[in-house]
């Protein structure tokens, strides 16, 4: 009779369903609704605890955004997005269709994504905008003087924004969105996850593969990060990276005519006006009012190279020299009496100390060795200044992947990518080992899907049919005035203490 029972039990487990089981702590069943800035799009939230380890406290609403599989009867499942940050919002990526899927995805998953915890509708981290306009510059801190005041700086902006922020401020770490994650995932009604993850989305699919091997069914992640990392690796790949972009870009203007620089010394203009930015000479191009550092300029550049718009950037140092009027690369932050500082994840995911302000000093003459032109990479010397101060241990510390029993995990890195440095993709794939495939893109800019045929086919091939590419899997540049970058807005805002890009903490690395 015992054998049965079991063996009944057996066949009834072997035809039902797998039920996703939603982790203790999170409330399941999302109550979906058309959202007010998009009717045709999907609203929801999802409540999770404030700190995971104490899964009966206080809870959150995770804000969250669907469109529906527009084929229902070959729906696949959901496929769960992340654009980007720390402090990009998936809601808006959904709303506004920022990474422009393929008809091949949008008919066979529903595109679902969320704002992470301390972002924008999910309890943004709050803090004071007059604290944020007198962040030091990361280029001067260097001396004594300097670095004190970074310091002083921060503890204080730090207990403001703790304030405001309550008790989440100190669990926005992406240990903590990981679980989130998978709170999403089971309240779909999806058994494995499928996602796609970008540049800072994917050290949360990193993290989830290491942490939920057995529940993932596909894992793309675009534009990679390297998450064991220690302050001077961290500077110096960030350095090359940087350099090489600003390489790319003179080459680009000496073989194309249609460069506003063609024909030029391309980085003698560089050094002439990055010195006249230093003696305080330099302004807006059309607004002689409006001073423009070395940091800002240096941060104008950066950010064209994500798309990359070297046009644009070429005619904009044209502007610079001569002063006539040219548009921004990155716009201005609005004045608002607090802004949502998602620096504060990178803060808790990555414990990058400076001793004292000659080791700053050094890290900064190391990078001017290392990239001549740019001097630094303003992406890493931003947050390295954001977080200075920060005390151990941290949540989520850097460490090397340990991922182990997943299916295979799609890895895809542009050559010359500005900020998730073609080396943090290689790295990332021999710590994953075997589960990894990285897909090399020869081109330039960040973000990798949606940058011609055949990178945007690796992708749509292994989400769909979960085929994975060859072993060194490589797909040839799109030139950058026929291309079309992934994050089509704008450049990337980047962290700078006392730069637009800071004050509205909009890195998407």
């Amino acid at each position: 009779m015992r054998r049965s029972v079991l063996i009944l039990s057996l066949v009834i487990a072997a035809v039902l369903p797998l039920v996703p089981v939603l982790p203790a702590g999170a409330s399941g069943g999302i109550a979906w609704t058309p959202c007010p800035e998009a009717p045709e799009v999907e609203c929801g939230t999802l409540a999770v605890p404030v700190d995971w380890d104490d899964p009966g406290g206080p809870t959150l609403d995770l804000a969250l955004a669907r469109r529906k599989a527009s084929d229902p009867g070959a729906r696949i499942g959901s496929l769960v997005i992340n654009p980007g940050g720390p402090g990009g919002s998936g809601v808006d990526a959904v709303i506004t269709n920022r990474i422009a899927f393929t008809a091949e995805l949008t008919s066979r998953f529903d595109v679902v994504s969320y704002d992470p915890r301390g972002v924008r509708r999910s309890h943004p981290v709050r803090c004071s905008l007059e604290l944020a306009l007198r962040a030091p510059d990361p280029l001067t801190a260097g001396s004594r003087a300097g670095f004190e005041a970074l310091l002083a700086h921060n503890e204080r902006y730090r207990q403001d924004c703790r304030a405001r922020t309550g008790p989440l401020f100190d669990h926005v770490d992406t240990g903590s969105v990981v679980r989130d994650l998978d709170a999403l995932r089971a309240a779909l009604g999806d058994r494995k996850l499928t996602a796609y993850g970008l540049s800072y989305g994917t050290l949360i699919t990193q993290l989830y593969a290491e942490r939920y091997p057995r529940r993932v069914r596909a894992l793309a992640l675009d534009s990679n990060m390297d998450h064991s990392l220690r302050t001077r690796a961290f500077l110096d790949t960030e350095s090359r990276a940087a350099q090489d972009s600003f390489d790319e870009f003179v080459s680009w203007c000496g073989r194309t005519e249609s460069c506003a620089l063609h024909g030029r010394d391309v980085r003698a203009v560089w050094a002439e006006l990055l010195e006249r930015a230093g003696r305080g000479e330099l302004t807006f191009p059309g607004e002689p009012g409006v001073p423009l550092s070395r940091t800002t300029l240096i941060r104008q550049a950066f950010g064209a190279f994500y798309g990359p718009d070297y046009s644009g950037l070429a005619r904009f140092l044209v502007a610079l020299e001569t002063g006539g009027p040219a548009e921004r690369l990155l716009a201005a932050a609005p004045q608002e009496e607090t802004v949502n500082d998602a620096s504060r994840v990178f803060c808790l995911d990555y414990l990058l100390p400076v001793r004292d302000h000659r080791e700053y000093t050094a890290h900064l003459r190391r990078s001017a060795e290392i990239a001549p032109d740019m001097l630094v990479s303003p992406l890493a010397y931003g947050m390295l200044a954001a977080c200075a101060g920060t005390r151990a241990p941290i949540p989520n510390p850097q460490h090397r992947l340990r991922v182990d029993g997943t299916p295979p995990l799609l890895l895809a890195n542009a050559l010359h990518d500005p900020a998730t440095a073609y080396a943090w993709a290689t790295a990332a794939a021999r710590q994953i080992g075997r589960e990894a495939r990285l897909l090399t893109y020869e081109g330039w800019g960040h973000g990798v899907y949606g940058m011609g045929d055949c990178a945007t086919a690796v992708f749509d091939r292994y989400l769909v049919d979960l085929e994975i590419p060859a072993e060194g899997a490589r797909c040839p540049a799109v030139p950058p005035s026929e291309g079309t970058a992934t994050l089509r807005d704008a450049p990337p805002d980047t962290p700078f203490p006392g730069t637009p890009g800071y004050l509205l903490s909009r890195w998407r690395a």
